[in-house]
């Protein structure tokens, strides 16, 4: 029960602050016309952290830090999608009813792995916390620990993706066109920050 409970806490710890992820998967339940359109980011988004907890766990994601060239890579293909993905969000037009505004769901998945994926800090964040937990326990309560935190995952995206649904009901397309203006703002400033880091 400790391990559960520790996993569920340190798993919302880590997902609840506002990030590229989040505002991803709640804006395709925003704009997608209907609920299960925008199942491919969450569950995508799921997916990947779920992966990420799991080479956490092993230690396997280890060695993908200790190649400082492998890190660069990641970074600048990570910034390349944040921007070209901010850039398709500002261009919307941030109503809930034009269909053809809404992503494919090639580039939902897409624009999912990338925000999950691609970005340094969720990798670090995985590592450092989640897998350095994680080897203090053993056995069954290591398998408890990791299955509490891909569990705190997968009920996160999909509540995110009910909740951009619900923003929706209230059919105010100024909102949503400040919303999706922000989103973007907010991706770009991620793509930035990133940029810098890189380069220092």
């Amino acid at each position: 029960m400790e391990a559960i409970i520790h996993g569920i806490i340190l798993a919302f710890g880590l997902i609840l602050p506002l990030g590229v992820q989040n505002v991803f998967v709640f804006s395709q339940g925003a704009t997608q016309p209907y609920l299960y359109k925008a199942l491919p980011a969450a569950i995508t988004a799921a997916i990947s952290d779920t992966l990420l907890i799991l080479l956490a766990v092993l230690g396997l994601s280890l060695l993908v830090l200790q190649f400082a060239w492998l890190r660069f890579v990641l970074m600048m293909i990570g910034i390349i999608f944040l921007l070209y993905m901010g850039g398709m969000i500002w261009k919307s037009e941030g109503t809930t009813t034009n269909e053809n505004k809404a992503l494919s769901f090639r580039q939902q998945i897409l624009f999912a792995l990338s925000v999950s994926l691609l970005n340094p800090h969720a990798i670090l964040d995985t590592v450092g916390v989640i897998g350095t937990s994680a080897i203090t326990y053993s056995g069954l309560d290591q398998v408890l620990f990791t299955v509490a935190c891909i569990s705190v995952s997968w009920a996160w995206f999909l509540g995110l993706i009910v909740a951009g649904n619900q923003i929706k009901k209230l059919n105010s397309i100024q909102f949503m066109h400040i919303f999706h203006k922000g989103s973007a703002l907010f991706i770009w400033g991620t793509a930035v920050y990133l940029l810098f880091g890189l380069i220092e």
